[in-house]
């Protein structure tokens, strides 16, 4: 059962994923219950166009809303926030040929770390691991859709006020492990993503720094509410749960080719 303290930290988190995919988005377009966000620049990343279900919606019409709103793109993506409206669009979308995942959202309510260790830098120094990594993730996938999932990362420092690339190096000054933090004082809340590490560095705690760094950064500019997202069938979350993160809500993702 979500107690009422639970109710207002996942209100509070999805006031803040559909601020960011606001901000983010090169434009947008309502319709009755969310919004398309779209980026030209980067056609062919899903999570710079997507429909984003963010209130009360009709699920019987939200096949055709998508199919006109993305219409010019080669995927059909819908991200809704709500469970209750999540579940009622399950059936229309799955007709229409989407497929679910799930994607929790997960506070941190551990301590503080102490340390860090990261440092920050900017989209330069990660084009080449970015680039390595996606490359690991989709195999299959042609040079355009790799170039927009490295290159979109440009359009990340619209999403809030204060966006950080962080990093951890290895003695050689090489990227090891690197990932994001948004924050946003004002409302005390902060977004840690993309946490990813370097095929070349794993398990030797690089992900760790980024992530220690990333906490103690959003604490030290007055967030309270810190979370990140993972999917829910994959084992980092489990790695999440470990460091102090527990779900407080999921993002239900239908996509289709």
């Amino acid at each position: 059962m979500t107690t009422a303290p639970q109710a207002d930290e996942l209100r509070r988190i999805h006031a803040f994923v559909s601020a960011f995919t606001r901000r983010q988005a090169a434009r947008t377009v309502p319709f009755p219950g969310g919004f398309a966000a779209l980026d030209d620049a980067y056609a062919l990343s899903r999570g710079d166009n997507h429909v984003l279900v963010d209130g009360p919606t009709d699920p019987r019409t939200l096949p055709e809303v998508a199919d006109q709103l993305l219409g010019h793109l080669p995927h059909r993506a819908v991200y809704v926030l709500d469970e209750t409206t999540a579940a009622a669009c399950a059936q229309p979308l799955a007709a229409a040929g989407y497929e679910l995942s799930t994607v929790l959202l997960m506070r941190h309510t551990g301590p503080v770390p102490e340390l860090g260790g990261a440092r920050e830098v900017d989209l330069p120094a990660l084009r080449g691991p970015l680039t390595e990594s996606w490359r690991r993730f989709l195999p299959d996938e042609g040079d355009e859709v790799i170039r927009d999932l490295v290159e979109r990362r440009t359009a990340r420092r619209r999403g809030a006020d204060d966006v950080r690339f962080l990093a951890s190096h290895d003695e050689w000054g090489e990227v090891a492990a690197w990932g994001d933090l948004y924050l946003d004082p004002a409302s005390g809340t902060a977004q840690i993503e993309d946490l990813v590490t370097a095929a070349s560095h794993l398990r030797q705690g690089h992900a760790g720094v980024v992530l220690d760094t990333a906490l103690r950064m959003a604490a030290e500019a007055g967030c309270t509410t810190v979370f990140l997202s993972a999917l829910a069938d994959d084992w980092p979350r489990h790695w999440y749960e470990r460091r102090g993160f527990t779900p407080v809500g999921s993002v239900h993702c239908f996509e289709r080719a």
